[in-house]
């Protein structure tokens, strides 16, 4: 080979090598402004989550439902000792299951509870701080109003322990032929899970196994009906 085809060839390689090496850079750079983009967008959206701000309990509200609610119990003769009150309007991760005490005046337990999914995927938490309600049969949607908590029996959820439900309102009248019942599930947190949500399930208020068991006895006992009031506290 001449020494020209030689240094022909050498300076074919060695430009062929710097076109890698610019390409290979240039591939390097591209991921590194990705990553960066990324690095940002996450961020963001950490410092969206980090200055949002925790909805509160209004606890005048609360009160208030539950000087309505023992008016209500006295004139139906239901009973005087506790009843049981959920704020739908809260986001799903906070307590907004209410044990209130009628005899002290007080909120005996509180937990969060789960709702009806409606048209989102079941087991998720897509409605957590916006539910739909609805009172049609497989809407999967929670309903609000006052119920009357009705029959212990068996159940394929949680401590396998429900209670039938009978809607006392225009807006929950078909509570009890949907199978809206009142159950645990163990999918259900027993403390407060804010910004997560509860997972929704097809319309039955839900708490967790072990807060289950805490208020089943005090269920179990009354001698006369429960009142369980689902309200929205944004209305």
């Amino acid at each position: 080979m001449s020494n020209s085809q030689t240094k022909s060839s050498i300076s074919f390689y060695q430009t062929r090598f710097l076109n890698l090496n610019f390409m290979f850079i240039g591939f390097v750079n591209l991921i590194s402004f990705f990553m960066l983009f990324n690095f940002a967008s996450c961020k963001e959206s950490n410092h969206i989550k980090a200055n949002e701000v925790k909805p509160t309990i209004d606890l005048n509200l609360l009160h208030n439902k539950a000087k309505e609610a023992f008016k209500f119990c006295d004139a139906n003769k239901m009973n005087l000792n506790i009843c049981i009150l959920i704020d739908m309007g809260l986001h799903s991760g906070m307590n907004r299951f209410f044990v209130w005490d009628f005899k002290s005046d007080s909120v005996l337990y509180r937990f969060p509870v789960g709702h009806g999914c409606g048209i989102n995927e079941w087991g998720k938490d897509e409605s957590k701080d916006d539910p739909v309600f609805s009172n049609v049969e497989n809407s999967h949607c929670s309903s609000l109003g006052k119920y009357k908590i009705g029959e212990r029996a068996y159940s394929d959820w949680g401590v396998k322990i429900k209670y039938f439900m009978h809607g006392l309102e225009s807006t929950n009248s078909n509570a009890f032929k949907r199978f809206i019942v009142f159950h645990s599930w163990d999918a259900v947190s027993s403390s407060e899970i804010y910004p997560q949500g509860v997972p929704e399930g097809w319309g039955c208020p839900t708490i967790s196994n072990e807060n289950f068991n805490l208020i089943d006895p005090l269920i179990k006992k009354a001698d006369k009906p429960i009142l369980m009031w689902i309200y929205n506290g944004k209305e």
